[in-house]
């Protein structure tokens, strides 16, 4: 029989560099609980958990004065060798920012280190966004037969181009947020921020004939809830399932196989851009807290226009 103190701890996969326990966690989990009280998605909590925690790794027994700009510098540089790519060292940056920041709110440190340090230079990708013919088409004829719920997954699409909605807003509407009469919607955005998005007639009829679906399974099921998309079994429908039913439909209607919720979303602001919309409309229908975050929009257009010069100008060739 082994005595105990032969026993080794066990190392978890894909943990960040070993070393003391760093005074900075139980702090960063309050962090993380300030950041679920803000209704910062679950994704951007659960990235930005991990971020730290090799930031915490990185660090060690380190306190708040101790970390300065130089320190801060060389954990990216850590993350480099391990091989992440500039998008996530980026992202791992903004994490630590954002740490700071609000421990600056709260009074713990009096500067922050990170706004010293540069984030890593990113090429300028835009989003490919279907063409206002090719979303045409997506809705011209009838779900495919494998959608699953064809009268919820006709109303999720209409309601992700229709408002330019989130795919997380979107899973998050209750009955009691959709107006009928008015045809708008409340919806719950970012930061616990609400928004009233006006809805049109497709998406009308499209509530119309989910409703009754939805009662009818619900009574099948024996179920209540007040989630306004609900899955086959009568729960509230995940992000998750939204990504692969939006993914599966828009690619048998021709879209790109890169298709996923937000695509919608983007063709909304463009397309209403290219039709003549105000950028600050656009912006309070998307929920946009910054305008500088709407007017890329602006830029998917003007590539647009850019094309359409190109293929049809005579003096373009």
């Amino acid at each position: 029989m082994k005595s105990s103190s032969s026993r080794r701890p066990v190392e978890r996969r894909g943990a960040a560099t070993r070393g003391p326990r760093s005074p900075l966690q139980p702090v960063v989990a309050r962090f993380l609980d300030a950041l679920r009280q803000r209704n910062a998605s679950a994704h951007t909590v659960k990235a930005y958990s991990q971020d730290l925690e090799a930031f915490c790794g990185y660090v060690g027994a380190s306190g708040w004065r101790q970390i300065d700009h130089v320190r801060i510098r060389g954990f990216l540089s850590h993350l480099y060798e391990r091989g992440l790519s500039k998008t996530s060292v980026a992202r791992a940056l903004a994490a630590v920012r954002s740490l700071y920041r609000w421990l600056a709110r709260e009074g713990l440190v009096e500067q922050n280190p990170a706004k010293l340090v540069a984030t890593p230079r990113l090429p300028k990708k835009l989003p490919r966004v279907p063409t206002i013919e090719e979303m045409t088409r997506v809705f011209a004829e009838e779900m495919p037969e494998s959608a699953a719920f064809p009268e919820r997954d006709r109303l999720l699409l209409e309601l992700l181009y229709g408002c330019g909605i989130r795919n997380s807003e979107l899973v998050g509407i209750n009955l009691e947020d959709v107006s009928r009469s008015e045809q708008a919607i409340l919806i719950r955005g970012k930061g616990k921020k609400e928004r009233l998005v006006p809805f049109g007639e497709a998406a009308q009829a499209a509530l119309h004939a989910y409703f009754r679906a939805r009662q009818k399974l619900l009574a099948e099921k024996r179920k209540s809830t007040p989630a306004l998309l609900v899955n086959r079994r009568g729960g509230r429908l995940t992000t998750r399932s939204v990504g692969r039913i939006v993914k599966a439909i828009a690619v048998q209607k021709g879209l790109p196989p890169d298709v996923h919720p937000h695509t919608f979303r983007h063709a909304f602001g463009t397309h209403m851009l290219e039709e003549g919309a105000d950028l600050r409309a656009i912006q309070e229908l998307l929920g946009h807290e910054r305008l500088a975050t709407t007017q890329r929009y602006t830029q998917l257009s003007i590539r647009h226009v850019m094309s359409v010069y190109d293929k049809t100008h005579p003096r373009a060739k």
